[in-house]
């Protein structure tokens, strides 16, 4: 029965991207309006830093990872809408990493499946206490760890900041109620329809067909309809959430087009700024109204066709999402360099150009490794490759304490341990092996120094600096920009 309601509710959880993006817009736009910086202000929740990891990663560029996590809250009139039961659990079933890059021309979203399965680190409790960490845990769990109706959003974002090795700069949390108001304030967006759909497509468990809510073709819809739109799973393509998500991408693209088209006004954009903060929960860096004009300086220079939509390599395991590996890992290391989805350098750097997977063996030369110590094991049936993986530290002045098997031999890529203090070590190490997904550990699991775990993606014989081309085609293939006609090349799963 839980498991029902995940799936029935939270489904327009992709589309509080756009709150996001839309708020940080109006604010920008009303500066210097002292009772409209008040009244915002006052709409605002903002959640305890309390319960983010002791153990974060560094900030990798000048640009900002703003991650914004979609919440079916019982409460303040979410149920009407389709939260569920008032005393349930908050959950949210998926979320955005965005990416904003240094530029800050460009930016991209990496959308997350709720059925992802992925390692959910040590999160605090109400009590204060912390949890063990979950492998192999749906990604949409970590949102529901204590079992609190607002749920637990510093957890979701230790998450993120585990999976990817990159350092969320802000969180964001809108619920139902908050999306709603947003699309009828901006009059509604055009959506496209494949076909008939009645009340059965939205709620499977009807007995009947039930009237039919929407026609074949394209329309405009807002508020309770939109809701409606973004949360049917059934009625389209195959019933995926995978097929939703790009057809909800489209949405967020068409929504963000229109407000742009209206013009950034304050008699358009107060309305929305208004709608917006009344529904969110921020971290303590957005929790006022001058917090957030920050925030919004650092994207009124984004073009809509330089914002793209995304979602992590995945693959189905049984009824749930595994990431693909090397091409997630991948997607990360171009983030964390600012490099566009076709490869392009975004870092806002001059005379510099991108630089493709063929990085030199001579551009390796350069890396030192004096005073890190490395163990390295093997993660894969490939006899001798840690022990050739230990050769190319050593020619680098690394410091290898030892090589060993390591406890299973079915890692896709490679992995780089460090623990704490270590992560700069760590990224020194990564330059060896291209690809490789850094993580944070005990000090007791690494010993003082470097763990390498080698996956089958590590390649001896083309040594160099992580430094990624353009992306895996699971990536870039799937990408589309926030000026896409919403009608044009989209997948309904």
């Amino acid at each position: 029965m839980a498991g029902g309601r995940r799936r029935r509710s939270g489904r327009g959880s992709r589309l509080r991207l756009t709150l996001g993006i839309a708020l940080s817009l109006v604010v920008l736009a009303s500066a210097g309006v002292g009772w409209i910086y008040l009244k915002l202000t006052g709409n605002i929740d903002t959640f305890s830093a309390g319960g983010l990891s002791d153990n974060r990663p560094s900030g990798t560029s000048k640009g900002q990872n703003v991650l914004v996590i979609g919440s079916d809250a019982r409460t303040g009139g979410n149920s009407e809408l389709g939260g569920g039961s008032k005393d349930d659990v908050g959950r949210s079933d998926t979320a955005f990493l965005l990416h904003v890059y240094a530029d800050h021309r460009h930016a991209v979203a990496v959308s997350i499946p709720r059925d992802t399965l992925l390692d959910i680190p040590p999160c605090r409790l109400p009590d204060g206490s912390w949890t063990k960490p979950q492998n192999n845990a749906m990604f949409n769990a970590a949102f529901s760890v204590g079992q609190t109706v607002k749920g637990n959003p510093a957890c979701t974002q230790n998450t993120i900041e585990k999976l990817t090795g990159l350092r969320v700069d802000h969180t964001v949390v809108v619920d139902f109620k908050g999306f709603s108001r947003l699309t009828d304030v901006v009059g509604g967006v055009q959506v496209c329809v494949p076909q008939d759909i009645y009340q059965k497509d939205l709620n499977p468990n009807r007995a009947t067909r039930g009237e039919r809510i929407f026609a074949k073709g394209t329309q405009t819809v807002s508020g309770q309809k939109a809701l409606d739109y973004v949360r049917i799973r059934h009625g389209m393509g195959d019933g995926s959430d995978i097929g939703r998500i790009k057809r909800q991408q489209a949405f967020v693209a068409s929504l963000l087009k229109k407000i742009k088209e209206q013009g950034l006004t304050p008699a358009k954009l107060l309305p929305l700024a208004d709608a917006a903060t009344q529904s969110m929960t921020v971290d303590p860096g957005l929790g006022s109204a001058d917090k957030l004009l920050g925030f919004a300086m650092s994207l009124k220079d984004i073009d809509l066709h330089n914002t793209k939509f995304v979602t992590i390599p995945w693959r189905y395991e049984g009824a749930r999402v595994a990431i693909v590996e090397p091409d997630a890992s991948a997607l990360w290391a171009a983030l964390r360099a600012d490099r566009t989805i076709d490869g392009a350098d975004a870092s806002g750097k001059k005379d510099q150009k991108a630089a493709g997977p063929s990085a030199t063996p001579s551009a390796a030369g350069a890396v030192s490794g004096a005073g890190i110590d490395v163990a390295v094991y093997n993660g894969t049936t490939v006899t001798g490759l840690a022990a050739r993986a230990a050769r190319t530290l050593t020619d680098h002045g690394f410091t290898v304490t030892g090589t060993a098997t390591a406890s299973t031999q079915d890692h896709a890529t490679t992995v780089i341990e460090y623990g704490p203090g270590q992560e700069e070590k760590a990224r020194t190490v990564e330059r060896l092996f291209p690809g490789a997904r850094l993580t944070s550990a005990s000090a007791a699991e690494t010993a003082g120094g470097i763990n390498v775990i080698l996956g089958t993606s590590y390649s001896p014989a083309e040594p160099g600096p992580a430094q990624p081309g353009p992306l895996p085609s699971a990536v870039a293939d799937g990408a589309r920009s926030a000026d896409d006609d919403p009608c044009a090349n989209l997948s309904y799963g």
